[in-house]
């Protein structure tokens, strides 16, 4: 039985063999990549510790599974004076790490292999130092033919309770990735707070890759070996590690040491450490993630009720109602000026009626104006009806999840009044937009405005030659017809008047169907605008939470 150091140019990763099928098919690979997916899901949505830790395990472990899986990474820890030193020279059979009762002793990781074969990458990986490698180039257990520690890595930490920071956070380091994890304990300080406190305690879930070693009970009496054993199974449950797994040792011979070789003959042979522990550090990290994961499941989208709600809001706050009001007025007072009776409008010129030429003016203006000024004011509005839109779906979303709902949909909120005022101006037509009928009526009414003119001029003429006494037996000096040419040019009058009254009427409901219609062609650019600005967002993030949840349950189940 021999030992020497690992050569600097140990088998390098081409050398390093592929994963266990039993660890990837179904199992540890596969949690990893519904990790994968939580964090990426999560990012920008989560605390960002809770992300950088799942990040970190998802990194180590990806590394973890690239490097050697025929060996097993133990770690020998324990506070001054637990004999952990004196263990790991035991199992190893010589005299690798110092001891001593003085603080600190072990001032750097020592480590032991045995079997090379892709044993340097992992050493490279867990930062030991080439001066402290050690290599055994037989198995120690001769009382047991069938047995061997081939594939074992044993490692001798400094002191967890050092006085050099440095020191504890090798320990820090080393706890976290070792596939195994040896605590050695004494009878006397079995119970060290800074023990259990720092580490039983936050590893209590790893409980099947943790060995709790009860060193120096060659100190003890044998009846006083079970109560120390009794007393440290239960404080260990009492701190969350079930159904501790306890062996005793003494160091000082031979057959004290042969319980932990058993574990550790047992732990090797079977090769499941490594995908024990990337398991539970993952069920560790997938529980605290479940944390940010609700017993519902989320609605797919905005119900109709609340679309409803807030196309209304934003049309509203868009002032559309106000618009097509507007519009409606314009559009009624442009139809007086076409099919009204041209007779009244020459009246109404006469009086010069300000107020009239003031709304059209007005409206004019108003309609002109309305999109071009700021519209700032606008703002409020929307944040208000923002803010209802989600009300409902983000009441049963954990509080991360829903204030991205939240953010989601105000993601848009400084576009929406401009993005709003252009689709109001794009649903406005043009006053030079004349219907047909319009210009038929008018051209009736002029010619009716002719016929009367011309029938008042044939009266005036009448009388003229009536007066001065024309040649009788011409049209002119027919006063006679007079009469006639006066029931005629009332006919063309009264149905100049009859004319405007009947189409009064008819622009009254052309006016009111235009007002609506432009209503609805303003709403429905609103509507578009709403999906694409503010719920499709929303449907995108409750989406995302949908498939968070799914990777959840993935990840919590083994």
């Amino acid at each position: 039985m021999t030992t020497s150091a690992i050569p600097a140019n140990a088998p390098g990763p081409a050398d390093t063999p592929a994963i266990p099928a039993t660890e990837t098919a179904g199992g540890v690979a596969h949690r990893l990549d519904s990790l994968e997916r939580v964090i990426q899901y999560g990012t920008g949505r989560l605390d960002k510790d809770l992300l950088d830790e799942a990040g970190s395990l998802l990194d180590r472990a990806g590394q973890r599974l690239r490097l050697s899986g025929d060996h097993t990474v133990v770690t020998l820890a324990g506070g001054t004076g637990s004999g952990k030193s004196s263990l790991f020279n035991a199992v190893c059979g010589l005299e690798l790490s110092p001891t001593g009762m003085r603080r600190p002793m072990t001032s750097k990781a020592h480590a032991c292999v045995w079997g090379l074969d892709g044993a340097g990458p992992l050493l490279d990986w867990l930062d030991v130092d080439k001066r402290h490698r050690y290599a055994r180039a037989s198995a120690l257990d001769l009382e047991r033919a069938d047995s061997s520690l081939h594939g074992l890595v044993l490692i001798d930490l400094p002191d967890h309770d050092s006085i050099q920071a440095v020191h504890r956070a090798e320990v820090d380091r080393f706890v976290g990735i070792a596939d195994l994890l040896v605590w050695v304990v004494d009878p006397q300080k079995y119970a060290d707070a800074a023990l259990h406190r720092n580490y039983i305690v936050p590893f209590a879930r790893h409980a099947a890759v943790t060995l709790i070693v009860l060193n120096q009970v060659d100190r003890l009496q044998s009846f006083e070996v079970d109560d120390c054993v009794d007393d440290l199974r239960r404080l260990l449950e009492a701190e969350g590690l079930a159904d501790p797994h306890i062996v005793t040792t003494s160091a000082i011979s031979e057959r004290g040491v042969r319980g932990l070789r058993d574990v550790l003959v047992d732990t090797v042979s079977a090769r499941r450490a490594r995908g024990t522990r990337l398991e539970a550090d993952i069920d560790h990290v997938a529980e605290r993630l479940a944390t940010v994961r609700g017993p519902a499941e989320p609605p797919s989208g905005v119900g109709a009720d609340r679309r409803t709600e807030l196309v209304q809001a934003l049309t509203d706050a868009a002032g559309a109602p106000a618009v097509a009001e507007a519009m409606e007025s314009a559009y009624e007072l442009r139809a007086t000026d076409f099919v009204g009776w041209p007779v009244n409008a020459l009246v109404t010129r006469l009086r010069s009626d300000p107020l009239r030429r003031m709304r059209l003016t007005e409206l004019r203006e108003e309609l002109r104006n309305a999109f071009t000024g700021p519209v700032g004011a606008q703002q409020g509005d929307i944040d208000t009806a923002l803010l209802a839109v989600t009300d409902g779906i983000t009441a049963g979303l954990p509080e991360p999840w829903a204030r991205s709902v939240r953010t989601s949909a105000r993601s848009h909120a400084g576009e929406l009044p401009e993005a709003l005022g252009a689709s109001l101006m794009d649903a406005l037509p043009t006053f030079n937009q004349i219907p047909g009928w319009w210009w038929l009526v008018k051209t009736w009414q002029y010619f009716l405005v002719l016929v009367s003119a011309l029938g008042a001029l044939w009266i005036a003429l009448l009388l003229v030659y009536g007066v001065v006494g024309g040649d009788s037996n011409s049209l002119l000096g027919e006063t006679g017809l007079i009469p006639y040419v006066l029931v005629l040019v009332v006919c063309t009058l009264g149905m100049g008047v009859l004319t405007w009254a009947a189409c009064r009427n008819l622009v009254a409901l052309s006016s009111a169907k235009h007002g609506q219609r432009m209503e609805t062609h303003m709403r429905e650019r609103i509507e578009r605008i709403a999906d694409e600005k503010v719920l499709e967002p929303v449907a995108a993030e409750l989406d995302r939470y949908a498939h968070y949840r799914s990777e959840i349950t993935t990840l919590l189940a083994r």
